[in-house]
Parts: structure tokens; sequence; C-alpha cells
């Protein structure tokens, strides 16, 4: 791996830590999850559109590909919808063990929208994936509704990362891609919101925790975290960084086992199923590193007998 890729993936681990603090916040938070999806969007749409005017950041963006961001930045909204709604009904260990199912999905979408060959490498840490989510189903019965919700939250938040590569290239900024983002999901969730009767003035209404925490949710766990994100995946694949960003169970379940304690207790069986989960994750970028330095090994030998 050269320096610009080793920088790019430590930028990478700086932003899965900053999101090991979402689900926290999500549970701090009083509000519905609806409401705090569109409360950290505002937020973070706000904070991106003040820093392209104080650095005179351009806003022009083509039409054909301003469409393309707004159904990604919808795709989020909803992704984060599903995802805080699944710690509402469970908790946040439940949603981020489940949420290590990424690494799966972006094995069979990043292929299928990039047309490269599915890799027997990615299929089997995919398998260990399923084999640690049967597990938890086993033993965690009880939150049933919310792994599925996870799951489902899992498979939108690897859509997105997977289609951002798109515009992870110099001919987009990535402060610019990801304000239309942030701005196609607020507008998405209020029309929703406005059909189904959530957009009113009780929206108004913040204590002042919720107030703090939503605008570090949103400018900190979003804005900047977003930005660095699509920087960084200039130099790596959408399957390294959602391998990457499957380590934010391990911040966010250690975290919320400090905070809530009680709440947040789980039995051997969840942290068994757990363990698989991230053990696939860790394994991945070993095994595969050695596999390309024996086929590295292999390959002139095999030119020059042609």
């Amino acid at each position: 791996m050269n320096n610009s890729n080793k920088k790019s993936l430590w930028f990478l681990h700086l932003v899965v830590l900053i999101y090991g603090f979402t689900g926290v916040l999500g549970k701090l938070i009083t509000l519905d999850a609806i409401p705090l999806v569109w409360y950290r969007i505002l937020f973070a749409a706000i904070s991106l559109g003040a820093y392209m005017i104080a650095t005179r950041r351009s806003f022009r963006i083509k039409t054909k590909d301003l469409l393309k961001v707004s159904g990604i930045g919808c795709i989020v909204a909803f992704h984060w919808v599903t995802f805080f709604y699944a710690i509402k009904i469970s908790n946040i260990s439940v949603a981020l063990g489940t949420f290590a199912t990424g690494t799966l999905f972006a094995s069979i979408l990043e292929p299928m929208f990039f047309r490269t060959k599915i890799k027997k490498l990615e299929v089997l840490t995919g398998i260990l994936i399923i084999i640690g989510l049967y597990i938890i189903f086993n033993f965690e019965f009880k939150y049933m509704a919310g792994i599925l919700m996870s799951l489902f939250s899992a498979f939108l938040a690897t859509m997105f990362t997977v289609l951002n590569r798109f515009f992870a290239n110099d001919k987009f900024s990535p402060i610019t891609v990801t304000f239309y983002e942030m701005a196609a999901g607020f507008v998405g969730l209020s029309l929703w919101m406005l059909f189904t009767g959530g957009l009113n003035f009780s929206l108004l209404s913040l204590s002042n925790s919720n107030l703090f925490y939503l605008i570090l949710l949103g400018v900190i766990c979003t804005a900047f975290a977003f930005v660095l994100s699509v920087f960084v995946m200039r130099k790596l694949s959408a399957y390294t960084v959602v391998l990457t960003v499957n380590l934010e169970p391990v911040y966010s379940i250690v975290l919320a086992q400090i905070i809530f304690q009680e709440s947040e207790r789980m039995s051997l069986g969840f942290f068994i199923g757990t363990f698989i989960l991230l053990l696939a994750v860790f394994l991945f970028p070993i095994v595969d590193k050695y596999s390309q330095k024996k086929h590295k090994k292999i390959h002139p030998l095999e030119m020059d007998s042609l």
C-alpha cells in the first residue's frame, strides 16, 4: 500500500471513530427517528453551505449530476431513519452489531454497479457474516424487529457508499457533493413528513440537551465525516470503505456498555455472533494482502512460461 493510500486509510479510521458516537447520540436524543434525521441533515446542510460560502467554493453542478446526487441523498436520509429506528426499537448493540452485514452487501453490489468480478474471498467473508448473524438471531429473538430494520439500513448504507464512488474523482468537489446530498435528503424527508402530517410547529420545540446533541450529530458526525469519507474514496474501493466502517460497532458497543449499562446488557450468544461478524471484518484485509503477495510471486513465472 503506497503512502497516499495509507493516509486515506488513516483518515477513514478517523471517520469510523466519529461514526462510533452516532449510535450513542441517537439514543441520547429523545426525538423519534424521522424528526431526529430531519434535524441532522438540516444542520449538516447549513454547516456545509456556510463553509462553502465562507471559502468561496462553487455551488455549480450539472443538472444530470444534481439529479443523481439528489437520489443518493434521499437514500442516505432513508438509511438514517431506519438506522435510528432500529436503535429506538432495540438498542445500540443490536443495531450496530447487525450493521456489519454491510460487507456482505458490498461484495454483491460493487461488482454489480462497476462490472467487476465477484471475489471468492469477499463471498467467503459474507458467509461468515451470515453465520454470525444467524447466531445473533437465535439468541436475541426479542430484538427481531430491530435486527431486520438494521439489516435493511445496512443495505441502504452500502447502496449509497457504492453509488458515491461515481462522484469520488477530481471532477467533483466532495464538499459540493455532500452539500447537495444533505439538501436533497432534507427536501425529500420534509416532503414525506408533509404528506404524513409530521411536519408541524412542534418540531421547533427542542430541549437544550437535544439541541446540543443534534448539532454534534449534524455538524461533526455528518458534515465533517461525510466530506472526509468522500475524499478517502478517491483512493480506496467501496468494499474497503464498507469493511473499515464495520469497525463502528466496536466503538459504539463499548461506549454503549459504559454509558447506558443495563439497557445494553446482551446475552453471550449475541457477543459470540458479533465476534464472528467482526472476525470476518478483521481477517479479510490480512488474507487479501497475503493472497495478493502470493499472486505477485507466481505471476512472473507464469509470464516466463508464455
